[in-house]
């Protein structure tokens, strides 16, 4: 199952994609997509039990916000691709290097992005975003996937100069408004299936920039998400951004970092595509 949220930003409703690519109305079924609706198994079969062609088809273009409102936190993993941490020059990290970002960065995947007053070295960075369905503490990895409700394509906007020179602390650089676009679909995990599995790629300006598969993953999904979890409890709405892989503005020869008027385009197999433009 597809879920998506639609309408002005602040004011969305739930809903979804049908298998014909028709957005639905679940505005009569559920008052929204939440961590309380994906934490509930219960409600969850109601939805899944619909038929989808009897729902209320959303007529015209419509905004797509952020697929999941309440997001408790965004944990984010560094240097988690095999490419990426190759075109860093960066050795291979012995375990997940963890950082968080702010919620207040949370928007539409086709909402802009705007780049803050002393911004000059925003970047691109096209991930995977796991969305927890269950509580987790200390799972082991083989129990790690059973706690997963789904997936969506996030987009991890960072400003280097605020992460690496403003005294080392990542989350400077990555939590700004609008910087961790998300969607369009969060997709179930059943509709997914291998996550290690999934092409991803990003352009900037019609250029290929980023191609890779989440093979490329120096931790899983499953070692990410135990690994976490002995650190810090996961509760259903949480979202893991898992990394990206080579080809960041950071790793060009010279660096080369978006600007006012340019246009990202990203996507993941199966869980849509994201469009942009930098204001």
């Amino acid at each position: 199952m597809k879920l998506l949220r639609y309408g002005e930003a602040g004011h969305e409703r739930p809903g979804l994609l049908d298998p014909a690519g028709t957005v639905r109305s679940l505005a009569d079924h559920t008052a929204d997509i939440d961590a309380a609706l994906i934490g509930d198994s219960a409600a969850m079969a109601a939805l899944a039990a619909l038929d989808p062609a009897a729902l209320p088809a959303v007529e015209g273009a419509v905004r797509l916000g952020c697929p999941l409102a309440g997001i408790g936190k965004i944990v984010g993993v560094g240097l988690n691709y095999h490419d990426h941490a190759r075109e860093c020059g960066a050795p291979i990290p012995a375990e997940p290097i963890l950082f968080l970002k702010a919620t207040t960065a949370l928007s539409g995947p086709d909402d802009p992005i705007r780049l803050p007053d002393d911004a000059d070295k925003t970047d691109w960075e096209v991930e995977l975003g796991v969305v927890i369905g269950r509580r987790a503490r200390c799972v082991a990895v083989e129990d790690a996937l059973a706690h997963v409700f789904g997936y969506c394509v996030a987009h991890d906007v960072s400003e280097r100069g605020h992460q690496l020179e403003r005294g080392g602390q990542w989350t400077k650089g990555k939590s700004h408004d609008g910087f961790c676009p998300v969607g369009p679909w969060l997709v179930t995990a059943e509709e997914v299936g291998d996550p290690q599995a999934l092409a991803l790629w990003c352009d900037v300006n019609g250029v290929r920039r980023q191609s890779s598969t989440t093979g490329e993953m120096i931790f899983g999904v499953a070692t990410v998400v135990s690994y976490i979890s002995r650190f810090m409890t996961l509760l259903p709405g949480d979202l893991i951004i898992t990394g990206t892989p080579a080809g960041v503005g950071l790793g060009q020869r010279p660096p080369v970092y978006l600007k006012r008027g340019d246009h990202v385009r990203l996507s993941i197999a199966g869980l849509g595509e994201q469009n942009q433009t930098v204001v």
